[in-house]
């Protein structure tokens, strides 16, 4: 007689049993994940009255892949435009919750008798909100939309990453068995560098590919296709020592960013919901009633710890980023439970074998405990928090009151310094790992191999010219040390001058630091002449034309593909985009009879390289000068105009020692106001670029526009990305739209010659 494998007969009477105690949960409006729960205890070793599953070792790799989805699924929501917006408040509660959570957790492991390593790991699992549950309920109770739903949201997503850093941390403890600094640091700083890596390259290549071949696929192949990208990561972050769920919410992740998102959303779900299950049944499976009757005590201690202790550290979160006492008390409140992270660090504990059998069942009765509550304490906040307010004195609701904002979130401003600090870093770490990875991938990848090939110095020679092309591409951008924030800042106050040199030398030290690697490794050339080598290559490198072009082609696809999302949000609210009129603003002023600038052509000024605006059209007596020439000189008594972005102008206004008008115009405000010379007024045109233009396939600076035809370029849209005022060097390709502006009869030959772009009937004046 056939016998079917025991998984089958483990699955059917798994997936049998939990389906009817899920429905009944479903009745009693209990959370589903309890019931799976339910279902693996019942079905488990310490259940005997149902039969017990035999093939244990198939059901543990089952649950692995439940991980293994959970956290790709979890990628798929997670989403840095949504990072980005999440601001202070989000992180500050995060930070403050994890940290004390963790202290805490140690602390109680600590003095119920629990080891070190034991104490560690509860301090991480309590540590952790849990984003389905909290996201069920809120659903279930119709919450979504609230203020301190959002902030809630915004924690947990900062609590994924902080969970992705954990385990690594935890895991590099585990492995030496001490708390080493060193060790710590180090792992952070690997698994930081590879994470910059696989989100460059994966945003780089992988919303390309499913553009280009989507056409292609129905919705089995992309569902395969997705799968395969998220088991893809997860074997990477094995080979590279990292743990399986940090591979696949890194490939969610990458997806979430994609056009296709929801799409490959709904095809996993199914997945993610099968293997799911077996996880949370597997879970249930692993509870002994002994174990619980046995630590009893430590049970209760550890889910008053976690109820409270996750309460009051997110409610004080919050009132330290200046939420309301009410928002703050609802988000403790929301955020008082363990789920799924406390089962995996507890299963990545096991794993190790750093931990104690006894504390995975312990921490599976605490987040069944909380996970039971939370609806309940959601539910009845505001009356709690009522009874709380009335129990407060009133001089510390008054302080509160002062402290604290509705509008927390929507007020925070970025001063110039910070957001300059941050663009700093930003480019610093992605620019620098980029030309460490061509430096690591050049000594010990591409040399070996030419080495085999030819003699040592050649080898060598031809390996370090192939790394300095590549790290050339980024040395450029890493260097730009002057843009509109540097400006402003360099404008604002002399004592800002200094710090700002030390961020330049700091670039230009990583930079050398970086570019003395290949050749102190391959020819052990002394430091002295490292560097004057180093310097003048770097120097070469950043003056290249083509160089230039060829980064700026990667960086226009980057943000395309980082931005497409938000690309296609925009074009399916807004159309087509006449966008350029309101980014642009438009000022004029009267050259006084004295100043820096005064006589001088604007060549030697070079304001549009330094300060990043045009000069459009200059008005003497009665000429008009529309986009003037290099050689032309501002005289007294000249009417210029200029145009740029705002944060620009304000710039330019403090080189030129003018007070700002007090209305900047945009694009749109100046063109809709009436001009009586047509002939001389300026004028703005759109043209799709077919491929068949004389400038098609050239850089702006070698396409001749403003030579042979009086236009100017002040943007232009590569596949739905707006880029304003365009570097020079960057390439105008077909499918591009290109911005241009100019006198009337000049714009107007330039767009009839070619394919104006329909800019929903803009006028020009």
């Amino acid at each position: 007689m056939h016998h079917i494998p025991a998984l089958i007969s483990d699955l059917a009477v798994m997936l049998i049993t939990a389906g009817l105690i899920t429905i009944l949960f479903k009745k009693i409006h209990q959370p589903l994940v309890l019931g799976y729960i339910l279902a693996g205890f019942m079905l488990g070793p310490f259940f005997p009255v149902l039969p017990s599953v035999s093939d244990v070792s198939s059901i543990d790799t089952w649950s692995e892949i439940g991980i293994i989805f959970l956290m790709f699924h979890h990628g798929l929501e997670f989403s840095f435009h949504k990072l980005a917006k999440v601001g202070s408040t989000s992180i500050i509660t995060a930070i403050v919750e994890v940290c004390g959570m963790l202290a805490v957790g140690f602390a109680a492991g600590r003095l119920l008798g629990f080891g070190v390593m034991d104490s560690i790991f509860l301090g991480g699992m309590l540590s952790m909100s849990s984003p389905t549950i909290i996201v069920r309920v809120i659903d279930e109770l119709k919450l979504k939309g609230q203020k301190f739903t959002e902030l809630v949201a915004g924690t947990l997503m900062v609590e994924d990453i902080a969970g992705i850093f954990m385990m690594v941390i935890l895991s590099a403890i585990s492995v030496s068995r001490n708390v080493s600094g060193g060790e710590v640091i180090g792992n952070i700083s690997m698994l930081a560098f590879y994470l910059v890596m696989w989100l460059v390259l994966g945003i780089f290549f992988l919303p390309t590919f499913l553009n280009k071949t989507i056409k292609l696929m129905n919705d089995e192949m992309l569902m395969i296709v997705s799968l395969g990208v998220c088991f893809g990561m997860v074997m990477l972050a094995d080979f590279l020592g990292f743990s399986s769920a940090l591979g696949a919410f890194l490939a969610g992740s990458l997806l979430a960013g994609t056009i296709h998102v929801e799409r490959i959303e709904h095809l996993t779900m199914g997945v993610k919901d099968l293997f799911g299950a077996v996880y949370f049944i597997s879970v249930g499976m692993m509870v002994n009633p002994q174990i619980l009757s046995e630590n009893a005590i430590p049970v209760i201690v550890i889910a008053l710890v976690a109820i409270v202790g996750q309460f009051g550290f997110s409610s004080l979160g919050m009132l330290l980023s200046g939420q309301t006492l009410e928002n703050a008390l609802k988000c403790g409140f929301t955020l008082a439970q363990i789920g799924e992270f406390a089962f995996i660090i507890a299963s990545l504990g096991m794993s190790l074998g750093v931990t104690g059998d006894s504390l995975y069942p312990i921490v599976v009765f605490v987040s069944a405990a909380t996970t039971f509550i939370t609806p309940y304490f959601i539910k009845n906040a505001p009356a709690c928090i009522d009874a709380i307010k009335r129990h407060l004195p009133e001089e510390m609701l008054s302080k509160l009151g002062k402290y604290t904002s509705e509008d927390q979130q929507d007020n925070e401003k970025d001063s110039d310094w910070y957001l300059y600090i941050k663009k700093f870093f930003k480019r610093l770490i992605i620019f620098g790992g980029l030309m460490l990875v061509i430096v690591i991938i050049g000594v010990n990848g591409l040399y070996p191999v030419v080495l085999s090939y030819m003699g040592e110095k050649t080898a060598g020679i031809l390996t370090c010219v192939v790394i300095y092309i590549g790290m050339a591409i980024f040395a450029g951008p890493m260097m730009n040390l002057h843009n509109s924030l540097y400006t402003a800042l360099w404008l604002k106050h002399k004592s800002f001058r200094w710090p700002l040199a030390v961020f330049n030398l700091i670039k230009v030290g990583v930079v050398t630091m970086i570019a003395m690697v290949p050749l102190w490794s391959l020819f052990k050339i002394r430091p002295v002449w490292l560097f004057i080598i180093v310097i003048g290559v770097m120097a070469f490198a950043g003056r290249s034309d083509r160089i230039t072009s060829l980064y700026l082609q990667m960086e226009t696809r980057f943000l395309r593909n980082f931005n497409e999302r938000l690309i296609e949000r925009e074009e399916a609210i807004y159309g087509k985009q006449d966008w350029i009129y309101d980014k642009l603003h438009i000022i004029s002023f009267i050259v006084p009879g004295s100043g820096e600038y005064v006589g001088k052509p604007l060549r030697t000024l070079n304001w549009g390289r330094r300060l990043n605006i045009y000069v459009v059209k200059i008005r003497r007596n009665t000429h008009n000068y529309v986009m003037p020439k290099e050689n032309a000189a501002l005289r007294p008594g000249d009417k210029v105009y200029v145009v740029g972005e705002q944060r620009a102008i304000m710039n330019f206004y403090k080189v030129i020692g003018q007070e700002p008008c007090k209305r900047m115009r945009t694009l749109r405000d100046f063109m809709d106001s009436g001009y009586p010379d047509t002939d001389n007024a300026l004028s703005i045109c759109a043209v799709m670029v077919t491929g068949q233009e004389a400038f098609a396939g050239k850089t702006i600076k070698n396409s001749h526009i403003l030579r042979e035809w009086g236009c100017m370029v002040l943007g232009i849209q590569k596949e739905g990305l707006p880029v304003i005022m365009p570097n020079a060097g960057m390439t105008i390709s077909r499918g591009d739209i290109l911005w241009v502006v100019g006198s009337n009869n000049n714009a107007g030959r330039l767009a009839s010659e070619y394919s104006e772009y329909d800019t929903a009937g803009i006028s020009r004046k």
